[in-house]
């Protein structure tokens, strides 16, 4: 079992999606996803006064975006970055209260945020890819809000930081540049067993 932690306002989880299934095809493994509240934050503007720390962390923060957007052409699929970044805590709530296969209504997400622009805090939203799914579009905020709650307090006792986040064999490891890794770990309990 892997469990990965996700945020689909999450550029890296966007992007370590496509790597993650196909490790979890490799190996026959069972992925838990789990829903985990990110920070993203738009880049700063150009300042008249710019500081030399200013100037560094608008640049670096634009670098990041376009770092992100060759990795998505690389892939073949659409990141998009939206004018604003938004909430995302209705999707990741519904998330949290999934039951069944999680991976479509998670690709659907994804695609709603990166590709649409899709406000997935909004309910109308939200019903909409559930009915697309053909999932009742009756959603209970308040449920919801408490299950993302109880899910977040849960990443937090794991030690979970950032997302895409990874735990495997007690082990956590926070960014898709694992995945190598954790595929070593995969195979080395493998060969273990055999």
């Amino acid at each position: 079992m892997l469990t990965v932690y996700i945020d689909f306002k999450s550029p890296s989880a966007y992007l370590a999606m496509a790597p993650t299934l196909a490790l979890a095809t490799r190996h026959e493994l069972e992925i838990d996803w789990r829903p985990f509240r990110t920070v993203e934050r738009d880049v700063p503007r150009l300042g008249q006064e710019e500081t030399v720390g200013e100037s560094h962390r608008r640049v670096r923060a634009a670098a990041l975006r376009e770092e992100a957007i060759k990795y998505a052409r690389h892939q073949g699929i659409t990141l998009a970055y939206p004018s604003e970044l938004g909430s995302t805590d209705l999707a990741l709530g519904i998330l949290a209260t999934w039951t069944g296969d999680r991976l479509p209504f998670i690709q659907a997400a994804f695609r709603a945020y990166w590709q649409d622009h899709a406000n997935l805090d909004d309910p109308n939203t939200i019903a909409q890819i559930l009915a697309d799914l053909g999932q009742p579009a009756e959603i209970s905020k308040a449920e919801v809000s408490e299950a993302l709650d109880l899910a977040l307090d849960h990443a937090d006792e794991v030690g979970i930081v950032g997302a895409p986040g990874y735990v495997i064999q007690d082990q956590i490891f926070v960014g898709r540049e694992h995945l190598p890794w954790i595929e070593d770990l995969i195979v080395t309990a493998g060969a273990a067993k055999a």
